[in-house]
């Protein structure tokens, strides 16, 4: 099989199209044929070699996603048959022609869509799926706080938002990102190039008004998302692309009795990712169906293309995802 191998780490230009032995599916395990993967910052950081892989995944093959067919199924594996039409996350090696899961953590492909639009899918909408059920416990008729709006979990969650009944406020360095957010349903578009972002939420939505906080941003926006939250608001960090580090007023936590938490998928024990996975193939995937919900694609590249790919993401100039596509 073809894999996108990161040859030592560094800038895009490490990465390789690549033949590698054919994987082989395991007890109660399916193999996949991968049509296509989305990217992820992950990769960016994995190619880098800033992200550590979970034991038994190639640290030398990226990719955290993908949707394909059913190619193989491994023995006691029941649940799917050879051609089956899946989707998932997966812990590493998702950028390769082939590629093996357990078939509980397999979702299936929404009824007529695309390879494209399946690509685009799964990362995005079960961090999100899982950031604002799981650990916002969101709530129809609270107001939502989501930074980094117009990346592929933002505009994951701002549609998940909007079909529970919540009020959305996004943030992104980008007029052109809000424009097109406000099409997926954003209620307030807060433009964070002008600064003092929270100065702009609290005059556009009043001062401690904001119920919960979806940040991909992290670093210096804690302070503020501490500032806009309301009593007992809670905050969930997601993405780290402002820094790892913050300062906050402690005083501020306490007084507001404030919760904030993390997550992270790609390093959960596999019955954390099936739970979830069959979560979200019972009340994610009808949605998409019926077109309350849609993958978000910025442009759709050939993996023979990944280093324009991981080169375009580096440039922040996208909204939602960038699919890769074997020929």
């Amino acid at each position: 099989m073809k894999a996108i191998v990161i040859t030592r780490p560094g800038g895009p230009e490490v990465l390789e199209v690549q033949e590698r032995p054919n994987p082989e599916p395991g007890v109660g395990q399916i193999r996949v044929r991968v049509r296509t993967s989305a990217l992820n910052r992950a990769d960016l950081l994995q190619r880098e070699g800033n992200y550590p892989v979970p034991p038994g995944v190639p640290a030398d093959i990226s990719g955290m996603e993908y949707a394909g067919e059913v190619d193989a199924l491994g023995p006691a594996a029941t649940l799917w048959k050879v051609g089956d039409r899946v989707m998932g996350i997966i812990g590493g090696a998702g950028h390769a022609e082939l590629l093996c899961v357990h078939e509980r953590e397999a979702m299936p492909v929404p009824r007529s869509m695309s390879w494209d639009e399946a690509g685009a899918i799964p990362e995005a909408f079960l961090t999100a799926h899982d950031a604002l059920f799981n650990r916002l416990d969101l709530a129809t008729g609270e107001t939502l706080l989501i930074h980094a709006v117009g990346s592929g979990v933002g505009t994951a969650a701002l549609q998940i938002a909007r079909v529970v009944g919540a009020r959305v406020v996004g943030t992104a360095r980008s007029a052109d990102k809000l424009e097109q957010a406000k099409n997926l349903g954003l209620d307030v578009a807060i433009d964070a190039s002008r600064g003092e972002w929270a100065a702009q939420v609290e005059t556009t939505v009043g001062k401690e008004s904001v119920h919960a906080v979806l940040d991909l941003v992290g670093g210096h926006y804690l302070d503020g998302n501490m500032r806009v939250l309301a009593l007992r608001g809670r905050i969930v960090v997601v993405g780290l692309t402002g820094g790892a580090t913050a300062q906050f007023n402690m005083g501020t936590l306490l007084r507001k009795r404030l919760t904030m938490v993390g997550t992270m998928l790609r390093a959960r024990p596999l019955e954390e990712k099936i739970s979830l996975a069959r979560d979200f193939a019972e009340h994610g995937v009808p949605l998409f169906e019926t077109g309350k919900l849609r993958p978000v694609v910025d442009r759709v590249l050939s993996f023979s293309e990944v280093r324009a790919a991981h080169e375009l993401m580096e440039s922040n100039k996208t909204f939602g995802k960038i699919v890769l596509r074997w020929d």
